[in-house]
Parts: structure tokens; C-alpha cells; sequence
């Protein structure tokens, strides 16, 4: 019983092979530069040494071939034959309101996640490419699609409704959405369980970090708000997203400096938030090191991050009330993420008191951690997202796996 998981990004496609009958990941990887040239995969095993492989992938079904080849392959492979592989689960970003759950992938499905691309084309769109090659390269395979949105369609109107006009939520669909609903839907099961309390009673916040971060508002275990919106733009200031400003701001730059409306979506969405302030793409570990050598404008992206963060969570903790506990969660290479306790520093009138050579530690990753000090009114927790799980048994329940013996 092998289950193929699929992240399909604009450049990239993630993968994860998992035993479903052992509960145990057998490979994992990444296809990085399709389309764009000089692309490679990085295919890992546990017990082995990551392998590296150039190889020319001009679109999402090269890049899916090569998957397959890689797992199938003699020597590095940790499949016989790609007939192995039973279920495929598929992440796909934005579900809009039609999907409260994950769903078998028929026609009607592809249509609406095709109708969705128009919220989100840099995400549903790679989305979608995956989906095709994959009922291209495995057609007899039944696929689930995994919505980033679902888990957020607890909220109530009052959260998701903007305020305008009525009839932009009727006729287009205009409303807070949500996303990284698997790593806040994962978080708030591991929260709740390591603070004690039973899912279904659990006040949280939970916080998704990497290049791009959102919070999510728990109470009684299901999300009553978060900080994304109708696309993963609104909320924190981010790696390279801008998050909550002025939209006056989105005109006066149209009239004043002619730019458009193409231009204002590149600009907020691939040149602002940390990027935008240091002036350069870059990874916060090393904006952390600038800002300590005495750069200016690395210190400068850290302490408004930091800050905007800080509203968030206090924000949030209003929703909420006092939460059981506060949860970092994060994908691969976020581990040294700086801003957490930075964030967290000075908010001991929250009852959120950090532990600095615990949160120190807790920069190596890896494993789960309390962060906070033993007297913290409030636990906080950091711990590597479980994204990957949530999607692998999505595709067993869909699949009617879940009750077979391990």
C-alpha cells in the first residue's frame, strides 16, 4: 500500500513515497527549476546518501517522469515498478468554498481547481500540471486532491466577509480563504496532545513558517481565523510577500508611477517583505548574520517582521482567549527561522514567557521542543510541520485504508 505525495509548484515539484500499511516514508525529494533550465532532482532515502541528478525538465510531466524513474531506478530507486504505487495524494492550494474536505479527483474536481487558478494562478495552476501528468504517466492510480483551504472553512462569517460591497462575495467569490490548512491542521493535533488538552477542547494559535507564514486561531480545535486571506498574500510580512498594507497604496502607485496591474502583483508578491527591505532575495539565516555584522537594512527586515508578527499573535490570542499553547510549526530548511523569539520577547503581559537557551536549541530542528520557560503561563511549542502525514492519510481515508492492520 504505497502512497506517492505530490507538491507541484511553479518551478519545483516535492514528492514523498510512504509505506501505508509499515507507517514509514521511504523516499523523499524534489524536482527544483522546471521550465526554467538547468533542472536537477534530490532524491533521499533513509540510511543513504542523498542523490543528485541533472536532468532537462521542461514541464511538470518530464518532471514527474523523472520521479519515477529515480524511485524505479536499480540503484537508487526503492521501487520494483511503479505498479507499486496505489494512491496518489495531491496538495492543491486554493479549493475555494466548494471543498470542506479532501476529495477523490474526478473531472468535476480538475474543473474546479482549474476555476480556482483565477485566486491563486501562481499556486493552482503547477497544481493542476501535476494532477495531468500524473493521470498521464498513471492513469489506473486513483488521485486525491488536498486542499490548502478546507481546513479554514470552520470560520464563521464574521471572520472569512470583508467589508465590502456584498455582492463582490456573491457574484466572484471575494472572502478570507485561508491556506497551509495541513500544516495548522497538523499543528493543532500535536499542540494539543503536547499541552495536554483533548483536540476538540484546544484553545491555540498556530504559526506556519518558511518563505511564507501565516497564523491560524484555534479554538475548540477548529480554526475560527487566519492570517491569509483570498490569496496567500494578505497577513505577516513574509519572505518575499508583502502581507497587510494600505491598499490605497495598490492605485497611487498605478496613477503616480505608472505601474501596472501585472507589475503591482510581481512587486507584492515576489519583490517585498524581507526581499523587498533588504533589496535582494536571500534566506533569513543569512539576513541574521548581516543584521548581526552591523547590516542596516537585514536588521531593520527582522525587526518588522517581528513585529508584524507580534500584532498577529496578540490579536489572535484576543480571538482565542488565553490558548492552551502557541505552536511553531516548519518545512525543511526553516529550522533556523531568528524571528520567533524575537517576536516573542517582551510579551510576559500574555503570560508567554521564553526559555532563550531552549529556543536556541530549538534552532537545529528536527524534532520537536518546548520553547517556553517553566514558569510561561502559556507553553509554547516548536516542531517540524507534518504536512507530508496529513496528506498521506487524507489519500488512505479517501482510499479506505485507514482501518487496515499496520
Amino acid at each position: 500500500m504505497f502512497i506517492l505525495t505530490l507538491n507541484c509548484r511553479r518551478y519545483s515539484v516535492q514528492y514523498q513515497l510512504f509505506d501505508w500499511r509499515h507507517l514509514v516514508s521511504l523516499a523523499t525529494g524534489s524536482v527544483e527549476r522546471i521550465v526554467v533550465g538547468d533542472s536537477f532532482i534530490t532524491h533521499e532515502v533513509p540510511g543513504r546518501l542523498p542523490e543528485h541528478r541533472e536532468r532537462d525538465c521542461p514541464d511538470h510531466l518530464s518532471a514527474l517522469k523523472l520521479v519515477l524513474d529515480t524511485l524505479t531506478d536499480p540503484k537508487v530507486g526503492v521501487l520494483t515498478s511503479v505498479a507499486k504505487i496505489k494512491g496518489i495524494g495531491h496538495r492543491v492550494v486554493h479549493g475555494g468554498e466548494k471543498f470542506t474536505q479532501s476529495v477523490l479527483i474526478d473531472q468535476e474536481v480538475v474543473e474546479t481547481i482549474e476555476e480556482m487558478a483565477k485566486l491563486a494562478p501562481l499556486h493552482n495552476t503547477p497544481n493542476l500540471a501535476g494532477i495531468r501528468a500524473a493521470q498521464e504517466l498513471l492513469s489506473d492510480v486513483p488521485q486525491v486532491a488536498i486542499f490548502d483551504t478546507a481546513f479554514h472553512q470552520t470560520m464563521p462569517e464574521e471572520a472569512y466577509l470583508y467589508p465590502l460591497p456584498y455582492e463582490w462575495y456573491e457574484k466572484h467569490g471575494i472572502r478570507r480563504y485561508g491556506f497551509h490548512g495541513q500544516s495548522h491542521l497538523y499543528a493543532a493535533r500535536r499542540g494539543a496532545a503536547l499541552a495536554g488538552v483533548e483536540q476538540d477542547r484546544a484553545n491555540l494559535v498556530t504559526i506556519h513558517t518558511g518563505d511564507g507564514v501565516s497564523l491560524c486561531a484555534i479554538r475548540n480545535g477548529k480554526s475560527v481565523d487566519t492570517s491569509m486571506g483570498l490569496t496567500p498574500l494578505e497577513g505577516v510580512m513574509m519572505g518575499t510577500r508583502c502581507g497587510d498594507i494600505d491598499p490605497g497604496i495598490i492605485p497611487f502607485m498605478m496613477n503616480q508611477a505608472g505601474v501596472s496591474a501585472p507589475e503591482i502583483d510581481l512587486f507584492m508578491n515576489q519583490k517585498s517583505g524581507v526581499a523587498g527591505i533588504v533589496g535582494r532575495r536571500v534566506n533569513r539565516r543569512i539576513v541574521m548574520n548581516e543584521a548581526n555584522d552591523g547590516d542596516e537594512r537585514c536588521r531593520l527586515a527582522l525587526e518588522m517582521e517581528s513585529y508584524r508578527l507580534r500584532k498577529y499573535l496578540g490579536a489572535y490570542i484576543a480571538v482565542t482567549g488565553k490558548p492552551d499553547a502557541i505552536v511553531f510549526t516548519y518545512g525543511d530548511g526553516w529550522a533556523d527561522w531568528p524571528v520567533r523569539g524575537l517576536a516573542l520577547a517582551g510579551m510576559e503581559q500574555f503570560g508567554i514567557k521564553l526559555d532563550t537557551e531552549r529556543d536556541l536549541m530549538a534552532l537545529m530542528g528536527g524534532q520537536e521542543m518546548l520553547v517556553s520557560a517553566d514558569d510561561s503561563q502559556v507553553k509554547v511549542f516548536v516542531l517540524p510541520t507534518g504536512e507530508d502525514m496529513v496528506l498521506n492519510e487524507d489519500v488512505a481515508t479517501i482510499l479506505g485504508w485507514r482501518d487496515l492492520p499496520a
